[in-house]
Formats: C-alpha cells, structure tokens, sequence
C-alpha cells in the first residue's frame, strides 16, 4: 500500500489527459520549458560582471534616456492638501 505501481501511474496520466485535453498539455509543457530555459539564461548572466553596469532593456532606472521621445508627457504626481 506505501508504493503505487505502474499501472496506478497510467490510469492517473490517462485522467489527467482527459480532464486537460493533449493540447492544453502540450502548451504547459512549452511554456514550463521557456520558462526553465529564461531562469537558466538569466542565471548565467547574472552571474558575468562585465555586463553589471549594463541594465537589461526595458529596466526602469533612476537615469534619464538620453533623448525623451516627443509623444511622451513627462508630470509629477503631487499630493492633495
């Protein structure tokens, strides 16, 4: 009773397919593996420190662009008194 067999392992994955449909796990699976893949990417360029200097782009930093692009409103939120 403490172990399950393989045939107690097929009839799960044969409900789990059944309830989930082969498509929706085939798209979990792709998505999972991405996501695998980005933390590994992002794991191995952390770890190089010659690009530290270097935000990633599309990080927001303290630093003004260099050119503010002509269709951006630049404002300050102020509280009300």
């Amino acid at each position: 009773m403490g172990s399950f067999s393989i045939w107690h392992w097929l009839v799960v994955l044969l409900i789990v397919v059944l309830v989930f449909g082969t498509k929706k796990l085939k798209n979990i699976g792709t998505d999972l593996g991405g996501a695998v893949k980005g933390f590994k990417d992002g794991v191995r360029d952390g770890n190089t420190t010659a690009d530290a200097a270097v935000p990633p782009s599309g990080q927001v930093t303290g630093a003004q662009p260099p050119q503010a692009d002509k269709t951006t409103i630049d404002v300050e939120a102020r509280n009300k008194s």
